[in-house]
């Protein structure tokens, strides 16, 4: 009898390992179905994901590469792609990430100058830019990080490949950038002005002056000069801005308006 309990024990036991052993292999199937998938297979597989806009099916067999053949031309191009995936699916920091591990690992590679392009169109339009267009908040209000890493990729860019073919749509975009960093120095010049720090205000009016020289703002960074020095009884000061301003802006529109813009009462976001 108690040789039967005994082999009925072993049997049991034997039983519960390969049932441990087939649910292992289940389980490991599950997480990881690439397994033994060569390089061009993982990244013919990356290429359908990306050709049906499937990023996060994409991005787990870009990854999967990189991982297990670090070395040669698919991890390359899988760490080129793994940039622009992010960049499309709105996940920006993992975005820079790759590109930045691509630029230290491979400094020199012919696809240098798309990267610089594509780490400036990252935060060029950051995903909050989408609400812009409901609420017309001007970029210029938006942090200025953002636009400052952007244009300095694309400078970048221009200075290191000025015959690359992105190069053309870099230079429009970072003269954009330009006036646009500097309409946001003017936005914090008035908000110290408004708050009373005249100092703070004419340096970072004059800021712009000098930095962004041929800026449109230049007009209304002027203006703030002006009347900053004017508000801290600087009446030289105040009148060396006033010459500039109407040698360059004659008939400025800022003597009538002031700081503020007239109010577009047909803009709906005016309504309430």
């Amino acid at each position: 009898m108690l040789k039967s309990l005994s082999s009925l024990s072993r049997l049991a036991l034997a039983g519960l390992c390969l049932a441990l052993v087939a649910g292992c292999s289940s389980t490991a199937g599950k997480v990881d179905p690439t397994a033994g998938w060569s390089a061009e297979r993982l990244y013919s597989q990356a290429r359908a994901d990306m050709g049906s806009n499937n990023w996060s099916e994409a991005r787990k067999h870009l990854e999967a590469l990189e991982a297990r053949y670090p070395f040669g031309v698919y991890a390359q191009q899988s760490l080129i792609d793994q940039a622009y995936i992010n960049w499309k699916d709105e996940e920006p920091e993992q975005a820079k990430a790759a590109i930045d591990r691509f630029m230290q690992q491979y400094p020199n590679h012919p696809g240098t100058d798309y990267m610089l392009y594509l780490k400036g169109m990252i935060t060029f339009t950051p995903p909050s830019a989408v609400l812009s267009n409901i609420t017309r908040q001007d970029p210029s209000e938006r942090d200025p990080k953002g636009l400052r890493e952007s244009y300095e990729a694309f400078n970048e860019l221009i200075k290191r490949y000025p015959d690359s073919r992105y190069t053309p749509d870099a230079r429009k975009r970072a003269a954009w950038l330009v006036n646009t960093i500097a309409e946001n120095e003017v936005h914090i010049a008035q908000y110290y002005y408004e708050r009373g720090a005249y100092v703070a205000a004419a340096n970072r009016a004059q800021t712009v002056v000098t930095d962004f020289e041929g800026a449109p703002i230049a007009e209304k960074a002027l203006y703030l000069m002006m009347i900053s020095y004017e508000k801290l009884a600087l009446p030289e000061l105040a009148a060396d801005a006033k010459r500039v301003l109407d040698r360059n802006f004659p008939d400025s529109k800022y003597y009538q308006q002031g700081l503020h813009a007239p109010l577009n009462y047909w803009n709906p976001i005016n309504w309430f």
